[in-house]
């Protein structure tokens, strides 16, 4: 290592060459330094992006894990867990996951960005891949604004410059819900002599005479109740929010008159339903329904019969109706279809077997369409953990008929006939000699047994 030189030795030295020597030796000191301060810079910087790139893998595998679950809680939809999990749970949990998802690819972005923003070299800035957006429907409105540069004049001095294109963006923007109230005016007229009476006009009819609501405010209560399954009193808290305090039980006061009085439109659409139809859905599902004087709620059934006739542009306009009732026997389906004659696609329940017979009250023997969707979801849901060959080569052979279907979705109704005949009725009886040959190796009592015997 060398020394430095100790001009004290020579005194002799003019005083030029000393202050030249020292000027060399602190612009050789000066290089020093800064050459030491960009090596530790690079050292830092090459640090930080070092831990920026860990996090962002650490990120990813997060990303991993979450996506991994996603797929687990998909999963037990269909899976032998779904009877101990609650569906309303199941969904929150999805919607936590995905959340979390969307927050840690953010996360990801936001470091990438930082990374390649620190990248001094432009050409070297890996730009980070935008995000695939689907298409905003064009039925909704747009409001266009265009956001011009603060100067259009040419820098070559020739004046403004010309516009020789765009670029366009969307986004989706919402305006939030307001009240309002509507004031009737009805102006009154008499005559100014005095020889007749007063003109007025009459009070405009109401859903709820003498009441607030308008008919659009008892829609959306409505709708939020049963549809949106919200709460009248968490309603209550909403309007409060908006300066319109009304007391949950008026909400539940509105609702209820409001029910009596559309309760003779819903059962003319059952009626009309039920003439009107060649062919119906039905299907039946539990709602838990409050038990007065017990403190508990016990199970009662919704019956849903439904008419959609667009897969084959039928004529007749779709439409569904809800009935309540207590239980799901046989002799409940009858009611509710007493009057309709036709097909009604439905599952394999054994409620509806009676009513193909000569014996159904109410009307003639219905012919029963079964669903393959519900032959399919018991596969599904039959399937172990490691999965199935029998179950995976079924579906293959439902997924055949289905893009059959697929094809001739909307054409008339001998077109569909005749290509089922040729196409599908030869996989069809493909699938059930070879789910018999299965059968004989499945034990009939085990879930994939059970399931297979409702196909």
């Amino acid at each position: 290592m060398s020394h430095p030189l100790d001009l004290s030795q020579f005194p002799d030295l003019p005083p030029e060459v000393v202050k030249a020597f020292a000027a060399q030796k602190a612009a050789l000191e000066a290089a020093q330094f800064e050459a030491r301060v960009e090596r530790a810079a690079r050292q830092h910087e090459q640090a930080v992006v070092a831990e920026k790139e860990a996090f962002i893998t650490e990120l990813k595998a997060l990303i991993e894990k979450l996506e991994g679950q996603v797929q687990e809680y998909r999963r037990t939809k269909f899976g032998p867990k779904s009877e101990k999990l609650d569906p309303a749970q199941l969904e929150l949990a999805l919607e936590d996951l995905e959340t979390a998802i969307a927050e840690t690819q953010a996360q990801i972005a936001a470091v990438e960005d930082r990374i390649a923003a620190s990248e001094p070299d432009p050409e070297k800035r890996k730009p980070r891949t935008p995000r695939k957006a689907r298409a905003l429907p064009e039925s909704l409105p747009r409001v266009e604004r265009v956001v011009e540069p603060e100067s259009i004049l040419c820098p070559c001095g020739c004046g403004d410059m010309v516009r020789i294109g765009e670029d366009r963006s969307e986004r989706l923007d919402y305006i939030p819900a307001r009240y309002q109230v509507i004031v009737t005016v009805r102006p009154r007229y008499a005559c100014p002599k005095g020889r007749t009476g007063v003109v007025q006009a009459k009070v405009p009819a109401h859903l709820l005479e003498g009441s607030w609501p308008t008919e659009a405010l008892l829609a959306q209560i409505a709708v939020s109740k049963h549809s949106e399954h919200m709460p009248l009193n968490r309603q209550a808290v909403v309007m409060a929010r908006h300066g319109v305090p009304i007391d949950r039980s008026v909400l539940a006061d509105w609702m209820g008159r409001t029910g009596a009085l559309i309760a003779p439109v819903v059962d003319h659409m059952a009626r009309q339903l039920l003439a009107g139809s060649t062919r119906l859905y039905v299907d039946e599902t539990t709602a838990p329904v409050l038990d007065p004087g017990r403190g508990k709620t016990k199970t009662g059934y919704l019956w849903a019969v439904l008419r959609d006739d667009r897969g084959w542009n039928g004529p007749a306009p779709p439409g569904v109706v809800f009935h309540y009732r207590p239980g799901r026997k046989g002799e409940y389906a009858a009611e509710i279809l007493t009057g309709f004659n036709g097909t009604i696609q439905v599952d394999a329940y054994a409620a509806y077997t009676h009513l193909a017979t000569p014996e159904r009250p109410g009307g003639d023997p219905l012919r029963l369409a079964f669903c393959w969707a519900h032959g399919r979801r018991k596969l599904i849901k039959a399937a172990p953990k490691k999965g199935s060959p029998i179950v995976d080569a079924a579906l293959l052979r439902i997924a055949a008929l289905y893009k059959i279907e697929d094809a001739i979705r909307g054409s008339d109704p001998d077109h569909r006939r005749a290509v089922r005949q040729d196409l599908s009725r030869p996989l069809v009886d493909a699938f059930f000699t070879w789910l018999a040959a299965q059968a004989a190796r499945v034990s009939r009592k085990s879930d994939l047994g059970e399931a297979m015997a409702t196909c």
